[in-house]
């Protein structure tokens, strides 16, 4: 069946397939599609690279930061929707770029928008966002009631999905809704192999200032080796903040190889995909990092391989979490911080052993956002810290890494 993006929030069953009536004066062209694997079709206006994408369908409730969440790793296999309606105002820069592995063109396969995109209007802007997708290869589909299509995520869960562009607005559906529910979905699937860098880099990059831009780390303190599973940027920018000077490594480094570099303490990464089936190569090598007392902190999927390295579990969200108002408590100060989250898989509260302490919990659904090897060293969190949506409540967290390293 084929929705106009007005009817999506309608009872599909039993409706007859809508058709357009042709108003060439009001109705733009269609020429973009979004196909979910229940046999739902949602059309509007293709933006972007053409062709098509499969991946799984999601929301965001950011309300800035877009091209910061287009080009974070940990989006790889999954077509993003954003709540917001105003997306691309501000353009697009080559500072703002969140993947550290420049040789993958793009995670995210594709994104959802309710606008069309404007003339960017920012001094920062050096490229329309229609632009920059097609050059980055995103396909991009405008003119959806995004809203509708959030409350259907709520309803039921993220689907799989196609989201295809051609410009003659030319579309197999059939065969595209079979593409999307062949797609056998994030469970199982190791995506962090597609993300990570391909040989080790040192990093000295600092945050940006205005007026200044990115700075350098001249003296550094201390020496980190940082696992890529799909890193971001902005905390690399923000360990060399505080002192650290960088080694960036492979999500498939050896815990051996990690050891023989004497680093001072070891941070685990973000990234995509199903923390268990990554998890099969990176949790032995985990574990032999905790056991060698060295300091440990993990984000995001980080934190998840680093939960079922201590004997955890992790499972599969509903509609996972992705935004940047995500109020967080952290159990060992008592203080409530906005945090930015991207994740659609949770550590199991439940499976937490004896020995870890749950130190952080979303206070939207109680789901576990943080936690802690008693008497060691090591300890990670579910959200971005990076990401600054407080704007800095979370930037302790790289503080409380380094002073546990000056302690140790």
């Amino acid at each position: 069946m084929t929705l106009q993006s007005d009817e999506i929030s309608r009872p599909a069953q039993g409706r007859e397939q809508h058709q357009t009536a042709a108003a060439p004066w009001s109705e733009p062209k269609l020429t973009g599609v979004l196909a979910l694997a229940d046999g739902t079709v949602i059309e509007g206006t293709g933006l972007g690279a053409t062709g098509s994408a499969t991946g799984e369908v999601c929301f965001n409730t950011a309300m800035t930061g877009y091209q910061e969440i287009l080009t974070d790793p940990s989006y790889a296999g999954q077509i993003i929707t954003f709540t917001f309606p105003h997306i691309g105002n501000v353009g697009t820069n080559e500072e703002d770029i969140e993947t550290s592995n420049l040789a993958a063109t793009s995670g995210v396969r594709g994104c959802v928008l309710k606008a069309d995109i404007t003339d960017p209007s920012n001094y920062r802007a050096t490229r329309h966002l229609d632009q920059w997708l097609k050059a980055r290869g995103i396909v991009a589909l405008a003119g959806v009631d995004t809203r509708a299509l959030t409350n259907l995520i709520r309803t039921g869960g993220m689907p799989n999905a196609v989201i295809a562009h051609d410009p003659d607005g030319k579309f197999d559906r059939d065969a595209l809704v079979k593409q999307a529910a062949a797609w056998p979905g994030l469970e199982g699937m190791d995506l962090a192999c597609e993300v990570t860098c391909a040989q080790r880099y040192d990093w000295d990059e600092t945050s940006w200032r205005w007026n200044e831009g990115y700075g350098r780390q001249e003296t550094p303190e201390f020496r980190i080796v940082a696992v890529d599973y799909g890193m971001k940027r902005n905390i690399l920018r923000c360990l060399a903040d505080q002192g650290c000077a960088v080694t960036v490594v492979p999500a498939s480094t050896k815990a051996e190889d990690i050891l023989a570099m004497e680093p001072d303490g070891i941070f685990l990464s973000n990234g995509p995909g199903d923390p268990a089936a990554t998890g099969e190569y990176a949790v032995p090598e985990i574990a032999k990092l905790i056991q060698s007392g060295k300091p440990v902190f993990g984000i995001c999927l980080g934190h998840q391989m680093l939960a079922i390295a201590l004997g955890a579990k992790t499972k599969k969200m509903h509609q996972g979490h992705h935004g940047a108002n995500h109020p967080v408590m952290d159990h060992t100060t008592g203080k409530v911080e906005i945090t930015s989250m991207n994740h659609g898989f949770t550590v199991d509260t439940d499976s937490l052993p004896g020995e870890v302490e749950q130190t952080h919990v979303s206070l939207f659904d109680g789901s576990n956002c943080g936690i802690a090897l008693k008497g060691k060293p090591v300890f990670s969190v579910q959200y971005h810290p990076e990401a600054s949506p407080g704007p800095q409540d979370s930037h302790y967290l790289f503080k409380r890494f380094t002073d546990l390293i000056r302690a140790a």
